[in-house]
């Protein structure tokens, strides 16, 4: 059972963003009547849908990034939960320069990952935010030297994480996310029922036994999940 998801890319860019050809071909906006409105709705919903699933996957999700990373890029990426880029990276809020919004996550996510000023220079701008520009606001935990090193970091990270009791993570997560949106008191009043739910002497027996005897802890995996579609 997986602990943790690593994104990563191959080539000179994580992602150059959509092709300006899709415009018109796999993509189609009718704008000039109602009922064209509306499936211009359900066909954001669907696309958001993708991006949020990744947000509110049971395992955390760790990204390597390297050169562009742009427009639905820039969503995917708010989207997980730690991200680690290499120095030639940049990010862009490509939609601005191609006279539209922004519509699939980045401009509800970002505001809650780096300072409000920033999101509205690169959104209004069109600007390219460098890495060491994305490390100081906190857009990305890292930069390294390489894509290589930024994999590497990736993945040392997702092995720590691989290596604690996966309820406790799950946990963690929920109770981040929850905070993230609600206030300080709900969200106090919502760890002591998700801790009261996840509770394990068993775990906490055995994390400290196994940084005792330095070795890696035995835990149980989540259980599988039936999907209905």
């Amino acid at each position: 059972m997986a602990r943790v998801l690593v994104i990563s890319s191959k080539g000179k860019h994580f992602s150059a963003g959509m092709s300006l050809d899709a415009f018109g071909t796999e993509i189609s906006m009718d704008d000039q009547c109602q009922e064209g409105r509306a499936a211009i709705f359900d066909f954001l919903t669907a696309m958001q849908s993708t991006f949020t699933k990744l947000e509110t996957l049971r395992i955390p999700v760790v990204v390597a990034i390297q050169g562009g990373c742009v427009g639905g890029a820039l969503d995917l990426i708010t989207a997980c939960c730690i991200r680690f880029a290499s120095t030639e990276s940049f990010f862009c809020i490509q939609e601005i320069n191609i006279g539209m919004v922004a519509d699939i996550g980045t401009l509800q996510r970002l505001p809650k990952i780096v300072p409000i000023g920033v999101v509205k220079e690169l959104a209004y701008t069109g600007r390219r935010l460098t890495s060491s520009q994305a490390k100081a606001c906190g857009l990305v935990n890292e930069v390294l030297e390489t894509p290589s090193a930024t994999l590497d970091a990736a993945m040392r990270c997702a092995q720590e994480i691989a290596d604690k009791a996966p309820i406790a993570i799950w946990g963690t997560k929920q109770a981040i996310h929850y905070a993230r949106d609600h206030s300080v008191e709900d969200s106090l009043q919502h760890m002591c029922l998700l801790q009261g739910t996840i509770w394990s002497n068993r775990n906490i027996q055995e994390a400290i036994l196994a940084r005792t005897e330095k070795r890696q802890g035995e835990f149980p995996s989540l259980s599988p999940l039936s999907m209905f579609s």
